[in-house]
């Protein structure tokens, strides 16, 4: 069987080395291209004869899985799998498999982080030292005893929850399902309409589906409490990031934290969010950790190994 892995995992060459031995030892061919192309048809050249083809988080578009005449399984080094040609998997039975977990800590830590710049000014006070400038404007806002309302009650949702909670916040939670996890973490699971009016900050860990992409929007906003916080590191196509753009700019909200947006970065410098008012960005990089680097290799290359055992390990639901 040939196996490609047709992008980098931002772990180092011997590691690949490693994680790729068991397939070789079994006599299975593996072939890795160290560099990343979101081109359709050197994605299509690499994953040439292929029935497995692994990729990271860039676009595997439809059209490539159509032409794969070999391809049978699509392992994603990544939780989402919206960057996916889904439709043609779905059509020539294509199995993908995720490293769901992964990232889990990861999210949940910069959400913290992206809370605390926002809450405590830290970009700004840290311009005010560089510049020479005093404390002046800086008052900030604490978490404690805040509440916080965790949209999205899966695995991240919920270790955001317990770090939230670690400091002191009453925590909320809404998911289209009862999460017992998210009960054995303290978070107390209401409406989205309940979450919305007593949060005064709003994290949000949903996958992008068709059914949540732009369900956050002007209707949600103006459900929120005037002064809250507003976290994304979950999806940007999630959001209308125009309807949260126009609410920072309108004072109904205090701030908010993004690390996603209906876009990979770069972001053009005319995009509404940008330009909006007391906000904190990052660059897409809430899995972006060693650790998660490490351990979403691992996965990946278990996700392989166990589909050319014939066992069922991170099956996605297409």
């Amino acid at each position: 069987m040939k196996i490609a892995l047709i992008e980098p995992l931002g772990v180092p060459e011997q590691t690949i080395d490693e994680l790729s031995a068991p397939l070789k030892n079994a006599g299975h061919e593996f072939v890795y291209f160290d560099t990343k192309t979101t081109d359709p048809a050197e994605l299509a050249r690499r994953s040439e004869g292929a029935e497995v083809v692994m990729i990271a988080n860039n676009p595997y578009p439809a059209e490539v899985v159509a032409g794969a005449d070999a391809l049978k399984m699509i392992a994603v080094a990544f939780t989402g799998i919206d960057h996916v040609g889904l439709s043609a998997c779905r059509e020539r039975s294509v199995e993908v498999r995720n490293c769901a977990g992964y990232s889990d800590v990861s999210v949940a830590e910069l959400t913290l982080g992206l809370t605390i710049d926002v809450l405590r000014k830290v970009g700004a006070a840290d311009a005010a030292v560089r510049a020479g400038k005093t404390s002046g404007g800086l008052v900030g806002t604490e978490i404690c005893g805040k509440t916080v309302g965790i949209v999205g009650c899966g695995k991240i949702g919920c270790a955001t929850g317990r770090l939230f909670k670690a400091f002191g916040a009453r925590v909320l939670g809404y998911a289209r399902h009862e999460h017992p996890e998210a009960a054995e973490a303290g978070i107390e699971q209401v409406s989205l309409e309940q979450l919305l009016a007593e949060s005064d900050i709003v994290s949000l860990h949903l996958p992008n589906n068709d059914a949540t992409r732009k369900s956050f929007g002007a209707e949600q906003f103006a459900q929120m409490k005037d002064g809250a916080v507003f976290i994304n590191c979950a999806r940007g196509a999630i959001v209308d990031n125009d309807a949260l753009a126009q609410e920072l700019n309108d004072d109904k909200l205090a701030g908010a934290g993004i690390d996603v947006f209906d876009m990979e970065p770069p972001i053009p410098a005319d995009y509404a969010l940008i330009n909006a008012k007391n906000c904190t960005f990052t660059p897409h990089v809430g899995f972006l950790t060693h650790e998660a680097m490490q351990r979403r290799a691992k996965i990946e290359f278990d996700n392989v190994l166990a589909y050319v055992e014939g066992r069922a390990q991170n099956i996605c639901e297409l």
